[in-house]
């Protein structure tokens, strides 16, 4: 047992003693501790196995830049996979497994693997598995590969918050620069938020072993945090910003780890100030990953913040002066500390699971720990993925932030200012927008990078087991591009995403084509920076808030009338009314339609307003067909296209007066529709001229159809003219019903005469019962969904989605005139004009007759001809029409307008059966009925 705990010092709570399982072994800990630091306080050295050959592995780093210690933890019967052992905290009763290894990381059943590492080089599975068939050996690696593993329980049940937030300055790390810079844009009356990955304030402050500005470090830190808090600014700790996207977004992560309640904030900045420090190089020697191999900085991490001394006999390979008071420190604690020269000879670590020693040229040093440095590398990734640029300084062997993306300063460690002084300078001047003076640089290094060719296995990423030979053999394949290296090998890839294994592969790759590594260049960064929970994603879109049940306001009353109520289009509608059968009260609800007239619920057809003086031209460009030419009080059936121009959604459009318009779309599309113009109202036009306003919940709807609507509505007794010269189909009256403002609509969606009326909701039930009552006079009723879905298939009226496909078209369905010649432009007018829109084997809208006495038509068959069959349409819509007394269809069909009166084959599930091409519209082809 080497590493132990200090009789002081560090900043976790040794009056309390916290319980918890290792690899189900018990040990102890305290407040504070991350689940690394308190097995290194334990003596426990292996905490992982390596990916590919199961090498023992111990922790390298202390924070997130270790890539070894991964662990699924349980706790109070939630697990989480796959936690990065040096960043998850420790709670009392936590039960850690090692991820990649059975029964124990110590004992690992297949720490055999390494025996055959001669065989096992990078990309050796397309090599050897090409042969006789991959498919073979899918399943055994698929077992084979991954890390971590769910318990087959039930996901943790929690719930990530998403808060979206604005600020003037986000200060991205909160160590001396940090702090600094949000000080002082505080203390100047900028908006600021500091956010900190750690769960205390300081950074690397703690392991630095200076005082700040003549005061104790902890003191200046305190100071610095009240400072902030108390001119108006917002800490946030333990939060880690994990990405930067579109726009100036930063994803900021709260209590990352094992987090029973992550939470999102989606961060706009008007500024970002990056201060995220620099991190630890490894040194690429052999055997360089043996267990007691790990960080300078980290070990003085662990000693300064967690009181954890992580070894007693200690050598040191240093290669820079950044390391000096980490030295300093260990001897403090009372380790007995080597320094060793790497340029004395080739290195090698020695030992198995337990270092015993290190051997340079022909010397031999035992040491129970080895702790390495070959330079500092600042923490760009942010940086990059807000696509900001890196500059090679020779001077630190280290690439450091360049031409700056907008509204972004890197400051401090992260833009390689090592120097405390210097960095709080720079970091004041970055607050209020201002670069820093050039001061002077007291860091310097002796470049040290892997040297090809030289004898050892050498690893260059821990995590996927690549070592220098790998990129050795990725050359002599001509993977030299760093983007195919890192492909070919995994080199970076997964959690470790570059941070201690990018530069040492850049360095091997440019020794071996004989280039500066700054001419190799550097992979691509992406987000996230760290592992974050799923959950983050997700937020409270679950289970009953997955696109949740709309309600009708009218529910009650449905279900006193008997109805079936079910999910049709995102809302809770009726199907059908009463105890009859579904199929004989669908038939006798068409028919009464038919008869009488028909009462029926629309209220969730779209209702948004479009405003403004700029609203004719708006609503003239979302359309396919012209609106401009649409007088007030009128209404117009018109189609909005993709940019692609394909049918998005069909409806009606009113003009209610000159800059004033309703666009009633399908009930299933209101929140797509409203979205698409919202998204078209953003680009170039005035948004003082312009506003669009979902009313849909605000207004109910209810819809008198068939030969008695317009005797059952003129039984309300409003102060309209119902007569047919004065309420022309396709018009729109305004008036009022029981005081409430009432809005009156001629439109059909059956083919018989029809009112659309519409109030606010409140007076809804007053107006249904009205209804009812007038119409039970004439023996009409209530309708439902079905029986709407047979009047309307009997007109040949479409249901955008069941009807259409994401490839069809107006034209398809018989309107083609607008895209000839409407001369404005439109949303989609481009896509109607390409080679596809073009095509003359385009499938085209058209009705189906069965042979008399056929059952119903299956909706879904294809339809095919010729010696050798293939799909040439497919049926949308299939009824029995009680009004014909004959089963009716739609369908898509190759060159369907050309094809009236030809017998097509119908092909579903193995059956065949015939049809007949007709019109879509069987029933008054010459709408007689709409005026009747």
């Amino acid at each position: 047992m080497t590493g132990r705990r200090t009789e002081s010092g560090g900043l976790i709570d040794r009056g309390t003693t916290l319980r918890f399982r290792f690899d189900g072994r018990a040990y102890t800990g305290h407040p504070g501790d991350t689940l690394a630091s308190a097995l290194l306080a334990n003596g426990v050295r292996v905490l992982g196995r390596s990916f590919k050959y199961h090498r023992p592995r111990g922790v390298w780093g202390a924070w997130f830049d270790d890539p070894n210690a991964i662990f699924d933890v349980a706790l109070e019967g939630n697990e989480i996979p796959n936690c990065p052992a040096t960043t998850t905290p420790l709670v009392e009763g936590m039960e850690a497994r090692v991820v990649n290894a059975w029964p124990s990381a110590r004992r690992d059943v297949k720490g055999g693997l390494d025996l055959l590492h001669r065989w096992l080089g990078a990309g050796f599975y397309y090599k050897t598995f090409i042969w006789p068939d991959w498919h073979l050996f899918e399943p055994s690696i698929r077992r084979m590969a991954g890390l971590g593993a769910l318990d087959g329980k039930e996901i943790p049940d929690y719930v990530a918050d998403q808060i979206h937030d604005a600020c003037d300055l986000l200060v991205v790390g909160g160590g001396a620069a940090g702090l600094a810079a949000a000080r002082a844009a505080a203390e100047a009356g900028q908006d600021v938020v500091l956010v900190e990955d750690h769960p205390e304030l300081g950074g690397g402050l703690y392991r630095s072993g200076e005082s700040v500005e003549g005061k104790a470090r902890a003191e200046w830190v305190t100071e610095q945090g009240a400072t902030i808090a108390k001119n108006g600014g917002r800490i946030l700790t333990g939060t880690t910003a994990f990405g930067v996207y579109d726009h100036g977004l930063v994803g900021l992560a709260t209590e990352r780890g094992f987090a029973r309640a992550p939470r999102l904030t989606r961060m706009r900045a008007r500024r970002v100030v990056m201060a995220t420090g620099a991190l630890d190089r490894p040194m690429t020697f052999a055997d360089n990953d043996r267990p007691g191999v790990m960080s300078l900085q980290a070990a003085a991490e662990y000693l300064t913040r967690y009181g954890v001394l992580v070894g007693r006999r200690i050598a040191v390979l240093s290669n820079n002066s950044a390391g000096e008071a980490a030295i300093e420190a260990l001897r403090a604690a009372g380790a007995e500390v080597t320094e060793a020269d790497p340029g004395a000879g080739p290195i090698r670590a020695l030992g198995g699971k337990r270092l015993s020693g290190v051997r340079m040229g022909e010397k031999r040093l035992e040491c129970d720990t080895l702790l390495v440095s070959s330079g500092l590398t600042p923490v760009v990734h942010l940086w990059r993925h807000a696509g900001g640029k890196l500059d090679w300084s020779d001077e630190k062997s280290a690439f450091v932030p360049g031409a700056a993306p907008q509204g972004m300063m890197a400051i401090g460690a992260a833009n390689g200012t090592f120097d405390l002084e210097p960095a709080l300078a720079e970091a004041r001047a970055a607050a209020l927008g201002k670069p820093a003076a050039p001061t002077g640089n007291s860091y310097s290094i002796r470049p040290l990078w892997p040297e090809p060719g030289t004898k050892g296995r050498q690893w260059i990423d821990f995590q996927h087991d690549v070592t220098l030979k790998d990129v050795e053999l990725a050359a002599r394949e001509n993977y030299i591009s760093v983007e195919h290296l890192k492909r070919y090998t995994t080199l970076g890839m997964a959690g470790d995403q570059g941070k201690t294994s990018n530069m040492a592969g850049l360095a091997a790759m440019a020794a071996i084509q004989g280039k500066p590594i700054p001419e190799v260049g550097t992979t691509t960064f992406r987000p996230p920076f760290v592992p974050v929970p799923l959950e983050l994603y997700h937020g409270a879109r679950r289970g009953q808030l997955l696109n949740p049940l709309k309600r009708l306001v009218l529910e009650p009353q449905h279900r006193q009338a008997g109805a079936a109520l079910g999910e049709y289009g995102g809302w809770l509608r009726p199907g059908w009314y009463g105890p009859k059968p579904a199929d004989q009260a669908v038939r006798d609800e068409v028919l009464m339609a038919r008869k009488t007239a028909g009462i029926f619920d629309g209220s969730p057809l779209g209702k948004i307003e479009v405003m403004g003086p700029d609203a004719e031209a708006f609503v003239n460009f979302i359309y396919y067909n012209t609106i401009a030419t649409l007088q007030p009080g009128h209404i117009r059936y018109g189609f909005m296209l993709t940019e692609s121009g394909a049918i998005y959604d069909d409806g009606v459009i009113a003009r209610l007066g000159p800059e004033r318009f309703v666009i009633s779309c399908s009930s299933a599309h209101v929140d797509g529709v409203e979205a698409m113009l919202e998204s078209w109202r953003q680009d170039g036009n005035d948004p003082d001229r312009l506003f669009v306003h979902d009313a849909t919940q605000h207004w109910a709807t209810v819809t008198v159809t068939g030969p008695k609507a317009r005797e059952i509505v003129g039984a309300l007794g409003l102060p309209l003219d119902l007569t047919r010269a004065a309420f022309p189909h396709m018009t729109l009256r305004e008036s009022d019903f029981a005081g409430s403002p009432l809005r009156v609509a001629r439109v059909s969606f059956t083919g018989d005469v029809s009112f659309e009326l519409s109030l606010r909701a409140t007076k809804a039930a007053d107006l249904w019962t009205a209804l009812i009552d007038a119409g039970a006079q004439h023996d009409a009723g209530p309708i439902g969904i079905e029986a709407l879905s047979v009047l309307r298939a009997e007109k040949g009226f479409i249901v955008v989605g069941k009807d259409t496909d994401g490839e069809t078209m107006p034209q398809d369905l018989g309107f083609g005139i607008p895209r000839l010649k409407k001369k404005s432009a439109f949303v989609g007018d481009r896509g109607l004009h390409t080679e596809a829109a073009n095509d003359p084997n385009r499938r085209q809208l058209v009705g189906l007759t069965a042979p008399e006495g056929s059952p119903t038509l299956p909706t879904g068959a294809h339809l095919v001809t010729g010696d050798r069959p293939r799909s040439e349409g497919i049926i949308t819509s299939s009824y029995f029409s009680p009004t014909l007394d004959r089963p009716i269809a739609l369908a898509l069909l190759e060159r369907g307008a050309a094809r009236q009166g030809e017998t097509v084959t119908v092909w579903h599930m193995g059956q065949v059966r015939t049809a007949t091409v007709a019109p879509p519209c069987a029933l008054d082809p010459e709408g007689g009925r709409l005026d009747a």
